[in-house]
């Protein structure tokens, strides 16, 4: 017997569903806003000329991006109550997982940047009489922003796929919505097309952005 497609499942679900994608852009947004800082401050420690600061930060950004981020999200969620005693909820855990995660690929973005602006003109600044905060304020960042907000925005995309992982932690967003109702309507093919379209909907026309983005800066 063919498979009798049940669109109308999605269709009388939809608000159920909806309330799931609020919950993801609101948890991508918030660590993003997050990761933006941290990352930052982890930039600024990796290209300190005092060594400790710089091997922490290197330390961290190595065993970031080389464990993977759902085991991290689990390690917050079970591992900071038993060892630490912080007693943090499923929501929270997976901002902060999130957020350390992408903040040690956009610590790399504004390396990047940063090293990109010519030394001279650090150089130049010193001449001045600016310092060293305000060589960096008033002279490289201004400079190095143009390099660091392409990629930036690309990490937003990757975190808006990421938070799916939230899911296991049983965060209430858009995919553990649909995990749920599968579960009650045995309708997983139109509930998880109807999910993969929502996340396609909401990246592509951000990664086509980027891409054009890229295109204008580089034609500049």
């Amino acid at each position: 017997m063919a498979y009798q497609f049940r669109w109308d499942i999605v269709w009388h679900n939809l608000p159920f569903l909806l309330s799931g994608l609020k919950m993801t852009l609101l948890m991508s947004a918030v660590s993003l806003a997050l990761s933006v800082v941290l990352g930052l401050i982890i930039a600024v420690m990796d290209l300190s000329r005092f060594w400790p600061l710089r091997l922490a930060a290197t330390g961290f950004g190595e065993v970031i991006r080389n464990t993977p981020i759902l085991v991290q999200l689990l390690w917050v969620y079970y591992v900071l109550p038993m060892v630490f005693g912080i007693q943090i909820d499923a929501l929270s855990a997976s901002i902060l997982g999130l957020t350390v995660y992408a903040s040690a690929f956009i610590a790399e973005v504004y390396r990047a940047g940063i090293q990109s602006v010519p030394i001279g003109h650090r150089e130049a600044a010193q001449v001045l009489g600016l310092t060293s905060l305000q060589s960096f304020v008033r002279i490289v960042m201004p400079q190095a922003i143009r390099a660091i907000l392409p990629p930036m925005a690309a990490n937003f995309v990757q975190l808006i796929k990421y938070s799916s992982l939230a899911s296991v932690l049983s965060v209430a967003e858009v995919t553990r919505r649909g995990m749920e109702l599968s579960s009650s309507t045995f309708r997983p093919l139109e509930i998880f097309s109807f999910i993969a379209l929502v996340y396609f909907v909401i990246c592509w026309p951000l990664a086509l952005g980027i891409r054009l983005w890229e295109r204008r800066l580089r034609e500049r």
